[in-house]
């Protein structure tokens, strides 16, 4: 376990907004991408299914490359990096107990952990200091107590049942602070703070009045088994999921005007419905029809966000597919895994070697209310200052793994990671 400073480093001095990692557009034009009307085509099924069977060929697709988003850091940032660099605050916090020298992925950015000797006069992005920075921006969820009661039972705590729900917040909030924000973007250590950043924050609320509650996911899972009181796996989460986003976008009005999805989602299953319903099928045309009634039938491609559940083994994970499991984190999609443990689900952001570092949202904190226009907010309960690994080959075999494209090219680009990844097979 490693204990990481609670504040993040200063953000960047340029908006976020205003580069290339800025929320899309939408075209108003109905004019019809032909290549979308390609037939099925099967994506993360060639990754995690046997290499033995056959699959369709598969066409190269150009990526749309985003530019580089610049970013800037006060001298005290810096200074703050050589500090931390130098390996004796490190000891201090402990990270040696967890961290080696290795580079760490975490979600789809690599950060080369070099040592102590050639990094003490560095101001290198890729070391400790910038990996801390990172960890401690990722939006944190973990048990509540104190909320309103979840419906017509009497829980107004999740403690010891609802870390498949708190996981699952987690990896959503990050996809929206990926939409909104861009990938770069790190807590300010001063407010007030982004007006986005506050709004997703508010949107995962412990009461019905909030989007994404854990109320209002119980509620929605329901007839796939969700509630109070009990266990839910990584699948039925995800079909919460699902239906919780369908129903806030065909209401007329949502609670507060903070409720509506910015995304497409796509929950990507086998051909037969369930935790074992097989090897996932990524249909480009499904996912088109999906952008489209997102957009309200026009044509334009959104930013879509895939959810993949999965059974990587029976009693355990099946070894073979460690290392497609770590090379989903290298993909610059990446938003993580819900796995953990059997029975103890966490959000597992990152891995190193063959540990996974995750998120845990087992620590029970207190419920608390976050406006949607308070920029002074205290959202430090939001935040983690602890990390925690796990060997990979202990993360129980039914899990889901999330990706967020930003827009057609990125999902095309995806599609030829995961070729690539079963070439190497």
């Amino acid at each position: 376990m490693t204990s990481l400073p609670d504040k993040g480093v200063s953000p960047s001095s340029s908006d976020p907004l205003s580069e290339g990692n800025a929320a899309p557009s939408h075209s108003s034009s109905g004019q019809e991408d032909p290549s979308l009307k390609q037939s099925k085509t099967s994506i993360l099924s060639c990754v995690f299914n046997s290499p033995f069977n056959i699959f369709e060929a598969h066409q190269d697709s150009p990526a749309n490359k985003s530019p580089k988003s610049s970013s800037g850091s006060y001298g005290w940032s810096r200074v703050l990096r050589r500090i931390v660099c130098t390996g004796s605050m490190w000891r201090f916090l402990g990270v040696s107990k967890v961290l080696t020298s290795s580079d760490v992925w975490f979600l789809g950015k690599c950060y080369k952990l070099v040592s102590e000797e050639s990094s003490s006069d560095s101001d290198s992005e890729s070391g400790h200091a910038a990996f801390l920075e990172d960890f401690s921006s990722r939006i944190w969820i973990t048990y509540r107590k104190g909320f309103d009661a979840i419906s017509d039972s009497k829980y107004t705590s999740d403690v010891n049942w609802g870390c498949m729900v708190r996981s699952s917040q987690m990896l959503v909030a990050q996809a929206l602070l990926f939409h909104h924000l861009g990938r770069s973007w790190r807590k300010p250590s001063q407010k007030p703070y982004n007006p986005e950043y506050i709004g997703i924050l508010h949107m995962f609320g412990d009461s019905e009045a909030y989007a994404f509650s854990i109320h209002n996911l119980l509620q929605a899972g329901r007839s796939y088994g969700l509630a109070a009181g009990s266990w839910v796996g990584p699948y039925a989460m995800c079909r919460a999921w699902q239906t919780l986003v369908r129903t806030n976008r065909e209401q007329s009005e949502v609670v507060d005007g903070h409720g509506s999805f910015p995304m497409a989602l796509y929950v990507v299953s086998g051909d037969e419905d369930g935790e074992r319903g097989g090897a996932p099928v990524v249909c480009i045309d499904v996912a088109a029809q999906l952008c489209c009634d997102f957009n309200k039938g026009q044509s334009t491609w959104s930013p879509i966000l895939l959810l993949v559940p999965l059974v990587l083994g029976l009693d355990k994970l099946n070894p073979r597919y460690i290392p497609l499991l770590k090379e989903t984190f290298t993909f610059p999609q990446s938003l993580g895994i819900l796995g953990g443990k059997p029975g103890t689900s966490t959000y597992i952001a990152g891995v190193q070697d063959d540990r996974a570092l995750y998120l845990d949202p087992h620590e029970v904190q207190m419920a608390v209310d976050i406006a949607a226009d308070n920029l002074e907010a205290d959202t430090s309960s939001y935040h983690c200052s602890t990390m925690r690994d796990l060997a990979l080959d202990l993360i129980d075999p039914s899990l889901a793994i999330g990706f967020y494209c930003r827009d057609k090219g990125k999902l095309l680009l995806l599609s030829d990671k995961c070729w690539s990844l079963l070439s190497s097979l």
